[in-house]
Order: C-alpha cells, then structure tokens, then sequence
C-alpha cells in the first residue's frame, strides 16, 4: 500500500495518509476536528465534505439531500485511493465548545467549598526535622522517619516505592537530616510520594476534573491553601467518535483498536488542559501531585481503559463502580507520574460519578429538603431524596439537547442560535447565536426556546405538527414530503444556506423532552410521591445552565413547579471532585454517597414506558400537571 497527500481547504494544510484512510481519520490527523454524532457509520451525515480533486472511494451513508446535489461527500464513508483535495465546510467542523468551567448560583468563596470540612487534601507537602541517629540511637532511617512522621499527627507506617527507599539513606544526610515530604493519602494508607534532601519550596497542587460525554473541564489547585489557581475547559476528542456513550461504547468494543483511541483520546484532552494551566501559571507537571476525577460511567471506563462492552448490553453491568488509584504516569497524564488519580464512585451503568459529585456538592444528602436534582445531557441522570435517601435513576434522551439528530443542530459553538425570538403576527424571526456570530445552526438550549415559542404563536399544535395555513412563505414543505420552517434565510447565515427546523426535528426533542418528564415522573411513583412533595430542584451541568426554565416547563421538559424551587448549581462534578482532591472526609462521603444511592432500572416493568408515552405531547397528555401552561 502506498502513501498519499491529503490537502485540507480553507487551512491549506497538509497530511500523508495510507491508501484505504477514510478522509474523516485524515482530517483528524491533519488537526481538523469534524462533526459526527454516530461515531463514524455513516449514518448522521454531519462530517460532509467536498472532495475538489483526486481519487477517492465513497462509499455512500446518509447524506442530506441538500448536500449530495452540491456534489458532498461524507468524510467518514470516503477513503483515499490517491492524492485528495478537500474542502471542509464551516458547518462541518467541531468547533470550540461553550463550556461552563464554574458553578453558577453556587458562587461561594473559597473558603466556602469546603463548609464543613476540614483542609486535608489527597497529598501534602510539609518540612520534616529528624533526630540524627547515633551510637546509643541505631534506629534505622525508614523506621525513625515514621517515628518523626507520627509526631506530626501521621498514624501509621508509611507505604515506600522502592526507588525512594533505595535513595532513602543518602537523601536524608545530604539534607542533614532535613527533608521535604510529599505525603499521599488513597484508601487510608499513607504514601511517601516524594522526599527531598532539606527544605525546598512547599508549591503543591492538584486537578480536579470533570469527564464530560462532551467537554471536560480542569481546575488546577493549590492544596496548601485550597485555592483554585486556574480552570479551563474544551471539548472531548472523543467526540469524533460519536456524540453519545452509547456510540462510543460501540465503536470500543467493535472497532478493532477503538478502546485504545478512545482512551488516547480523553487522555489527550485532558493533557491539553494541563499543559496550558501550567504554562500560564509557570508550574512544573512535577509540582501537580494527585488527581480527581468524576465522570459518567463510560467515561469513567474509557479514561482507565476498561471496557465499556457490557454497559450497553443487558442487564448493563459496568467492568467496576469503584475505581481504584492509579498512577498518573501509567495514564500518560502529563503530571508527576507517580501522582495518585482518583476516580469518583459510580452508582451502576447510566449514573456516574460525575452525578455522586453532584450529590456531594449540593449537600442534598445532608439536608432535610426533598430534592430532585437533574443533569441533562444525551443521557438525563437524575436523583431524588435528602439526607434520609437518596433513589437515582438514568433515562435516554438521546443526542439532541446536543444538537444530534436535529437537520441543521449543533452544540453551543460560536454561531450557534440559543435564542429565538416569533412575531405572533408576521411569524418573522429573530435569533441570537453565541458569540454574535452569523448563525450556523441551532444548539439544544435554542431549540428549546424555539419549539416553546413556535407553540406560543400557533405554528405547532400540541402534537408537533405545524398548522400549514398560516400563510407564511417561512412554513414550506420538503422534497421527501416533510414540513419545515424557515429560521434565518441563506443570505444571513454563515454558510449561505436556509437554517430551517423540520417537524422531524421537532419530533425528536418531544421525544428527547418526554424521556427526561418519564424519568422524573418514575422516580416519583417507586417512592409514592407526587411532584407537589418536592420542595427544590437543582438543574446541573452545562446544557443546564442556559436553560430557560419557563421555555423548559411550557414543552413539558421540567415540572411546573414554582419557579423559586428551581436553582442553577452550574458544573457540580468537577466542584465534587475538587472538594474530594481537598478533603479526605468529603471523597470518603462521596463512596458513602454512592453506596447508599438506590438505582432505578427504567427497562424493568412498564411505568417509564408508560410515562413516557403520555409525555410525547406539548407539554403532556395530562395537562392538570401543568397548569400554568396556557393550552
């Protein structure tokens, strides 16, 4: 097999490829990240590109019709059989996420994150003076460091690699029986991490990070003061795999090597992250001396490395739900290798431990009000209780609060409309995209907004289906014999053509909305609870915090309850995780948390099916369950 050039327009670059590389690894390789929701099989048509010259073997996949008469191909499904230029669209491109890196509404200082904790963070750094052994004193070096250890309140032996302990002797004298300890706590055994010969500079830190399906975030710390230096999130790169856990399950277990790059892949982000805190923060990867995690539970699997396979398939059972320490340097990360990473508890398949750090963070789990807290996402996790219990439940909703499967969504990336605005007469719009940006495509918290206001002004009834006499050219009917609706026309949007929403679309986020209402309502009828018992709920996650709760409520997504018992707490999982990397005790409740957490099974038995299908209309079938809604 020989090798051949791949030019990419409009960057101009450049890269060699084997002949038989689809143009979707290509462009990877090139450093062109392409959209894709279903995990490169062809089957969402969002990696379109147009081949200009050269070779190539396509080998078809579900192009949008708009695209296949413009003569586009789909990179996933074309293969280079020579020399290849290819121009990439802008609306295929992975661009930038808008990623909440910090709490919202949770803004304690902080001194406040660690409210009832106390600072005991998983490694510490300290000075350490040792009585010099003598004659009448032959206590031996490992033994009389403990001994030092343990009277500055360090129960127990120390746990010594080897490499330390060979060098124990000659670091201890040539510091004059002066040293700096670096100490790591994982599972309650004490580690000597690090030993230096005299006093040298006390900088330590820590990262804590959240594994999102689709950003991760990283707080870089200092953990002698617990003060957050630096924070920065991005989107996954595994994203080019698929948009949900469910397609990248897929592609691990039947891809040969796609557990490997998926790992790589996350690996990788989160070393990008590292690499620009530390820079901008002029910290050497040697002062970074424990890591915690929290993520869902696949991605949980893929950034150890596990295998996801049997998540997916039933009765869904993950590889573990307690993960052990590991070594940052067998991960790859880029920290002090020997750094313990930390791995937030799961509670079974679809609720992770981003969502334990969640119930961390919020302390529902310590409080008497009955709280329901819910993360949205591709998947919708949610739990329900206070101090008392705590019962958790995940349903599907699949990608299009992310955009997925909606004709021209996508997520919050520059460009993206998140605000819709209808004249109830006219049926004339207005949008806001992020950034200011000419629109590109519509991300989930944008399509909410729009289905709530379509319905408001009479274009849709409660079912989806528009009401074709309106008598508004924005209203139109497709080739393939659907209905959409015009958002912005060509000549206002980035790519020149029609960004329009089809009563397909609209039909997949009733689905998407009906899911999250079911799994609600579930969790209320195994515990024999109506939704007036709940006295506050805590919207968490990125999706979340750019929701228009009103908009949410009028389609039936979230329960018309008052809107004071609504609350914004922003990225909870990576404030669990930092409150973990912080205190011992707050990473011992975490495992508390998730061994007391009851799970709900929605496959088992038919009430989420049945809840389910009586949320697939706008707002409900039942509407005495939203009574503020105007019907």
């Amino acid at each position: 097999m020989g090798k051949f050039s791949v030019i990419f327009f409009p960057d101009n670059v450049a890269t060699q490829v084997e002949e038989g590389t689809s143009l979707f690894k290509a462009a990877s390789q090139a450093g062109i990240e392409l959209k894709s929701t279903c995990g490169n099989r062809g089957t969402c048509g969002r990696c379109a590109v147009l081949v200009k010259e050269g070779k190539v073997h396509a080998s078809g996949g579900n192009v949008p019709a708009r695209l296949r008469r413009a003569g586009y191909v789909l990179a996933c499904q074309t293969f280079v059989e020579g020399n290849v230029v290819v121009e990439v669209p802008r609306d295929s491109r992975l661009d930038e996420h808008q990623v909440l890196v910090a709490s919202f509404e949770l803004r304690e200082e902080e001194a406040d994150l660690l409210a009832g904790y106390e600072l005991e963070p998983v490694s510490r750094k300290f000075h350490i003076e040792l009585p010099p052994p003598s004659v009448s004193d032959n206590t031996g070096d490992l033994e009389r460091l403990a001994t030092a250890l343990r009277r500055q309140g360090y129960a127990g032996e120390p746990q010594v690699g080897l490499s330390t302990l060979r060098s124990l002797a000659e670091t201890l004298r040539s510091g004059a029986w002066r040293a700096t300890v670096t100490l790591a706590a994982t599972n309650g055994a004490m580690e000597l991490l690090a030993l230096a010969p005299g006093k040298v500079p006390l900088r330590n830190f820590g990262l804590a990070v959240d594994i999102g399906t689709t950003t991760v975030v990283a707080h870089l710390v200092d953990l002698n003061t617990g003060v957050t230096v630096d924070k920065r999130g991005t989107y996954n790169r595994q994203a080019r795999y698929g948009d949900d856990v469910i397609s990248r399950i897929v592609y691990a277990t039947e891809e040969k090597g796609g557990l490997d790059e998926l790992h790589k892949a996350v690996i990788d982000t989160i070393n990008e992250l590292t690499e620009e805190l530390l820079g901008r923060n002029q910290i050497a990867p040697e002062e970074v001396t424990a890591v915690v995690t929290a993520g869902n539970t696949t991605m949980a699997h893929l950034f150890l490395g596990l295998t996801p396979k049997y998540i997916r398939l039933k009765p869904y059972i993950p590889t573990a739900n307690a993960f052990p320490p590991v070594r940052a340097g067998d991960l790859g990360l880029a920290v002090n290798p020997g750094a313990w990473v930390l791995s937030f508890p799961a509670v079974a398949s679809y609720v992770g431990g981003d969502i334990v750090a969640g119930v961390l963070a919020t302390r529902m789990a310590k409080e008497e009000p009955l709280t329901l807290f819910i993360d949205i996402g591709t998947n919708g996790e949610m739990v329900l209780g206070n101090r008392d219990w705590l019962i958790s439940c995940a349903c599907s909703a699949g990608p299009a609060f992310e955009g997925g499967g909606i004709t021209f969504g996508m997520r919050a990336m520059k460009g993206a409309i998140e605000r819709v605005a209808i004249d109830p007469q006219t049926f004339e719009v207005e949008v806001k995209a992020i950034g200011g940006y000419r629109p590109i495509g519509i991300c989930g918290s944008g399509l909410i907004d729009l289905i709530a206001k379509l319905r408001r002004v009479g274009l849709i009834d409660r079912t989806g289906h528009f009401q074709r006499d309106k008598g508004t050219p924005r209203l139109r009917e497709t080739e393939d014999g659907d209905v959409e609706f015009v958002l912005v026309w060509g000549a206002q949007s980035e790519s020149g053509k029609d960004i329009v929403i089809t009563e397909s679309d609209i039909k997949t986020l009733i689905r998407s909305k009906g899911a999250v209402f079911a799994g609600v309502q579930s969790l209320l009828r195994t515990v024999g609870l109506e939704l007036a018992a709940i006295d506050r709920i805590l919207i968490a996650g990125g999706f979340g915090n750019y929701l228009n709760v009103a908009d949410a409520v009028e389609i039936g997504l979230l329960p018309d309850l008052p809107a004071t018992k609504y609350r914004f707490v922003g990225n909870t999982a990576v404030k669990g995780a930092k409150m973990g990397l912080l205190s011992r005790r707050a990473l011992e409740e975490a495992r508390e948390i998730a061994a007391r957490m009851a799970y709900v099974e929605l496959s088992v038995g038919t009430t989420f099916m049945d809840e389910f299908v009586s949320a697939l209309f706008l707002p409900h079938t039942d509407l005495s369950l939203f009574p503020s809604v105007k019907h």
